[in-house]
């Protein structure tokens, strides 16, 4: 049985919503359960209060707990997917497009609902459906990145996918750092960095790494 007060921010009873709209709602309330207590500590009564509906209503939506934490973290990857997708096409400079592309991680760090703890910091990665998710991040991600590397550079498929998948764990790791100092308020070098600060800084070391394969003697 959760222990979730009654607070400000739960959802208040009553009315009928359509199906759609009813799940949207669910979901949103469980990202909130899910961020703040993790997966194990979470209860589906929490949520269910969160949302200001019946238990029984819950489960009409979704027939148990791993099923709601699945629909949110299929949506989280989704999130991240395209927002690196997008910082990709948006420039065909591969400068800009690197500090696009970390930026587009560091900005869903940033994000205040930490939907980020979903997918980087799942305290579920033994399931094996979770795991799968969090996997297929940085698997898309790389091979869109590897695609750039290897029209850039002219490395062959397996060099260029190497170096993408280092420039997206270089992207998640530096970015979950950055956040966590300075939500920490944490008084070394790294807790006063803004967030474009840090990106800079991160895309500049991601870029001249990268520069170094060169396609031709030009560049």
């Amino acid at each position: 049985m959760g222990t979730t007060q009654q607070s400000s921010d739960q959802k208040p009873r009553g009315g009928r919503l359509p199906r759609r709209e009813r799940r949207a709602q669910l979901v949103d309330s469980a990202l909130e359960v899910f961020v703040a207590q993790g997966y194990h500590a979470a209860a589906m009564d929490d949520i269910a209060e969160r949302a200001g509906v019946s238990k029984p209503v819950l489960y009409q939506h979704f027939p148990g707990k791993l099923d709601l934490y699945l629909a949110l973290l299929d949506a989280a990857c989704d999130e991240v997917i395209d927002n690196c997708r997008q910082a990709l096409a948006a420039t065909h400079d591969n400068e800009t497009r690197v500090a696009a592309a970390m930026a587009a991680f560091y900005s869903y760090v940033a994000g205040e609902r930490g939907a980020f703890r979903l997918v980087f910091e799942s305290d579920l990665t033994s399931e094996p459906a979770v795991r799968e998710q969090v996997e297929r991040v940085t698997s898309e991600c790389a091979s869109m990145i590897a695609d750039v590397i290897h029209d850039d550079t002219g490395l062959p498929p397996e060099q260029s996918r190497l170096l993408a998948v280092s420039l997206v764990g270089m992207a998640q790791v530096s970015a979950r750092f950055w956040i966590s100092e300075s939500r920490a308020g944490s008084s070394g070098e790294s807790g006063g960095l803004t967030q474009t600060q840090a990106i800079d800084l991160v895309s500049g070391l991601a870029w001249h790494g990268i520069r170094g394969y060169p396609l031709t003697d030009e560049h």
